[in-house]
Order: structure tokens, then sequence, then C-alpha cells
């Protein structure tokens, strides 16, 4: 499979459904050697070569399972049978498949997670070989000089998985529909996604990386929106709430011009249903940003500064169209991460 595709809308997968199987292992040979000088030289059937593996590796070149929705089965080589004058099958070929790093394996039967590629390099042999069978010289006794048994190669293992990616970034930008992820985004980044004014212009999440310095980079991604009852899979959200999970911190941007949505009810909105998708993401530190000041007077971000001051939360009103208030944003979002790395590290000291 091949490597360094593009990030779009597209293409973009990440769920699928891949069968895998490792080639069986080769028969084990009977033979007997027979030389002009040795003829009965005694049985001499090499060993049967082992089956190839089904082996996932997490590589940063690779961005949706996209692969996957063309090629769903994956099936290593058998093994070679052995053959006489003790000369081993050779083994079969491994089949090496590159995914995006942020894959879950998962049985499909069971829901079991198998492995979790979240690193560069991460490997994980999903379907082992099945060894070669032994060759009648194994057999040979002093009782039974001339065996005519060889051992059958083993089956290669096989088993149907779930691939699941889920990215992995530094801060997650969630919000309803038109918030305005996407054109924070790209005022954080150098990203360009997709921007319009309407629901679900983002169909698919998008990558950024917000360069403060050449020491200081965040990687940020724009969550498609959510609507509520995404968690039972209304809308778009159900599919995209998963690239959450990794994320180390939340911004929820709240759109402060919207009559329909008001602040406080998509406040509302977006924590249940991170909550009841998962318990674990309201955990996750998180700030509110309101978006769009640019449309609303100042006693309304001061009304909406306080509602959220008053509820314990930390608030930061921008424009991103207009790039107000982009710098202050910037700035908490590389502290609250430079703290969270300082309190794991002191933890593991």
């Amino acid at each position: 499979m091949g490597s360094g595709e593009k990030f779009s809308p597209e293409n973009f997968v990440d769920y699928v459904k891949v069968f895998a199987k490792g080639g069986d292992g080769g028969d084990g040979a009977i033979s007997f050697l027979r030389e002009k000088f040795r003829p009965k030289g005694g049985p001499d059937g090499g060993d049967g070569g082992k089956g190839g593996d089904v082996i996932f590796v997490a590589s940063s070149s690779k961005k949706t399972l996209l692969d996957f929705k063309y090629k769903r089965h994956l099936i290593a080589q058998n093994g070679e049978k052995g053959k006489n004058k003790n000369q081993k099958g050779k083994d079969g070929k491994d089949i090496i498949v590159y995914v995006p790093v942020g894959t879950v394996v998962k049985d499909a039967e069971t829901g079991e997670i198998l492995c979790d590629l979240d690193e560069e390099g991460k490997s994980f042999v999903v379907a082992r070989g099945g060894k070669g069978g032994r060759g009648n010289r194994h057999f040979a006794s002093p009782t039974n000089q001339a065996p005519r048994i060889a051992e059958k190669g083993q089956k290669g293992e096989e088993r149907w998985v779930i691939l699941e990616l889920k990215l992995i970034s530094d801060v997650g930008i969630v919000g309803l529909p038109n918030a305005g992820k996407s054109t924070l985004l790209s005022a954080l980044t150098r990203a360009k996604p997709k921007i319009a004014d309407y629901p679900f212009t983002t169909l698919t999440p998008n990558l950024g990386v917000l360069e403060i310095d050449d020491s200081k980079r965040i990687c940020v991604a724009d969550i498609p929106g959510l609507i509520e009852g995404a968690h039972k899979g209304a809308g778009l959200g159900l599919k995209f709430l998963r690239h959450i999970e990794r994320t180390k911190f939340l911004i929820l941007l709240i759109d402060l011009s919207d009559k329909i949505t008001p602040p406080d009810k998509a406040f509302e909105i977006l924590l249940n249903e991170l909550k009841n998708y998962s318990q674990e993401l309201v955990k996750k530190d998180f700030i509110v940003v309101g978006n769009k000041i640019d449309l609303v007077d100042e006693k309304e971000v001061e009304r909406w500064r306080k509602f959220f001051a008053d509820k314990g939360f930390k608030f930061i009103p921008i424009s991103a169209l207009k790039n107000i208030n982009i710098e202050i944003l910037k700035d908490t979002l590389w502290n609250v991460l430079d703290s969270q790395k300082k309190v794991k590290e002191k933890v593991q000291t």
C-alpha cells in the first residue's frame, strides 16, 4: 500500500472492517536419500517454510484509511513445502501495511482493542503465519529408520478486525455548525480548510499546525460541527467525536451572534454531547471562545464574559474572521499545554 496521500474531504476514511489472514505453513517433505554409493541413505525430507505475517505499521505519511476502501482482504503468502536433501521450504513473505498514526485495531467480533498504533513506527502483527511442518527426517528412530510420515504445515491465523482512526492533535476545536471552526483554524494555523457561511461546511476533520516560534508548535484539529443528539448518531457528530478523544485540550467555540441558538444554549448542547459520548471528554481542560465579536456590540460581549466567568469557565472573545484577539488565544493555548506538560513530567519523576 502506497504512502503520501493527501488529507482531503474526498478521500477521508476513518473507519473500516478488514479481513487479515496469515500464510499457511508449508508441509514437511517425505524423501529418502538416493546416492550412487548410498542407495539407502535414510530420510532427508526438509521442513516446510513458515507462512507470512500480516503486519500493521503506523506511519505519519498516511492520513486516512482510504486504501482499505478498495482492498479489504489482506492475505499473506504461504510457506513453501519442504524439499529433499534436507532443504527447508522458503518462508512466505510478510504483508506490511502502513496505517495512519492514531489507528486503533479492534477485534471485529468482540470489540476488544488489540493494539493502539499511536506512535510513528509502532507495529502490530494482526495475523501470524503458520509454522512449517517437519520433514520425515525428524521421525527417524532405531525402530523406524525409513519413516514415511511428515507434518502438515499449520494454518495461518485469520480474523476480521476494525480499524478506527483517531486523529492525534494537541487542541480540538468543537462547536455547533457555522460557529466558525474552520475560520478559526485558518486564523491560528496555515491550514486552508473549506470555509462558507452555511452549516456543515466541514465534512471531515481538518488539521493545522500553530507555530508560535521555531520551538513551539501545536497541532490543532477542527472537528465537524456537533448538533443536539450527535452522540446518538444525529448529524455528523458521532462519526467524528472519536477524534476528540486524544486531544489534550478543547476549545468550545460559541457563535455570539447566533440568535436561534444563543451562547448559553450552545454551550449546554456542546457539554451534553461530549458528556453523553464519553465521560472522559468532559474531564479534559477546555476554554470557551466566543466568536464573531465583530457582529455584536461590546455590552453583549461583556454579558457573556460575565456569564461564563460566573460559571467558573475561562472565556476569550474573538473574531476569527477579523483576527481580533487571536494572539491572546494563541498565548493561552501554549500556556495551558505547557502547564499540562510540566504537571505530567512532575508526576512521572
